[in-house]
């Protein structure tokens, strides 16, 4: 993982309510950042892939699929970390919880 990664990956494990997993596989991409109960995927950014074709498709499997992408940039992270932890934080609320929708499970069975 790069710095900002690094970074990033600890307020996500220590600081927020929930659960995210790194380095996930999706399909045919590694994703930085995934909350699965969101479907929330967080992208850290270097300047290459700015107006990137490959992130785009990328992007779009993943939205075909149910995910909301979010890419930050590695400067913001590193420069603003505060700021892009109130850009996730709200994303994170404003998305269904798909686990905690689901109905309880049955325990006498």
């Amino acid at each position: 993982m790069t710095e900002p990664e690094v970074r990033l990956w600890s307020v996500l494990r220590h600081d927020l309510p929930w659960k995210f997993r790194r380095q996930e596989p999706i399909g045919p991409y590694v994703c930085d950042f995934v909350c699965y109960p969101k479907r929330l995927v967080i992208e850290v950014d270097g300047a290459q892939h700015a107006e990137s074709q490959t992130d785009a498709m990328r992007d779009a499997y993943l939205a075909s699929i149910g995910f909301k992408v979010i890419r930050v940039w590695n400067t913001d992270v590193m420069a603003d970390l505060g700021h892009v932890v109130e850009v996730i934080t709200a994303a994170l609320e404003t998305r269904p919880d798909l686990h905690r929708s689901r109905p309880a499970r049955d325990r006498d069975r």
